[in-house]
């Protein structure tokens, strides 16, 4: 029935029912499960001529969520794209987009990260902050030090072929934190997280920082 939305898409019951063989007791329970699940949604359908008596029809459509059961080529256009400028332009170009691009990810959270205190403080604000953009991230003690773990990376399939990304993030995560990090294990190399090893410096003292400004002229918009 989905993909029946994603070809036809908006349609009404009664031409979901007709496509399918379907009664439309049997159609509407499958849309209101699509609905529920924010996979599907619904707009009224344009009068034409004259409106007839009752509720004006609806028409299903497919929502982004909707159409991720589908696949996408994004991953695959950004591997191509990172090939082009590797063979074009040679590999420090990757780089350099690649630690742009790990600064962009923390950037507009740097003064709540940096605001903080302690080590483990900022720690708690870096894990904050990449949970806000999909990395489902957290903070949390291990040893003698912070243990940083992304349980989810977007771009998990891009850096297996371009590790520069993952190592952009860590150099950009010890910038921002104020102390040497350690990165121990990435989903892009087929583990479980991607966690990062934070030793737990003296409350209060943070450690000179780079900067990470973005030169001007290769300014983000």
């Amino acid at each position: 029935m989905a993909r029946l939305l994603l070809e036809r898409g908006p349609v009404t019951a009664a031409e979901v029912a007709a496509a399918l063989r379907l009664s439309g007791a049997a159609v509407r329970r499958h849309l209101d499960a699509l609905l529920s699940d924010g996979e599907a949604t619904t707009r009224q359908a344009p009068s034409r001529g004259r409106r007839a008596r009752g509720r004006p029809a609806r028409l299903y459509l497919l929502t982004e969520a909707g159409r991720l059961r589908f696949g996408h080529g994004y991953d695959d256009l950004a591997v191509a794209a990172l090939r082009y400028l590797a063979e074009t332009s040679g590999l420090e170009a990757v780089r350099t987009f690649a630690r742009q691009r790990a600064i962009g990810l923390i950037e507009r959270y740097r003064p709540g990260i940096t605001a903080r205190s302690t080590v483990a403080g900022r720690a708690g604000e870096l894990a904050a902050a990449l949970s806000a953009q999909g990395y489902a991230a957290a903070a949390r003690r291990a040893g003698n030090g912070e243990q940083l773990c992304q349980h989810h990376c977007p771009v998990a399939h891009v850096a297996a072929e371009f590790p520069e990304l993952c190592e952009a993030e860590t150099v950009v995560f010890a910038e921002v934190l104020g102390i040497h990090v350690q990165r121990l294990a990435t989903i892009a190399r087929g583990d479980a997280a991607c966690t990062t090893h934070i030793p737990l410096g003296f409350p209060g003292i943070v450690s000179a920082q780079p900067s990470t400004t973005i030169p001007k002229g290769r300014q983000r918009v």
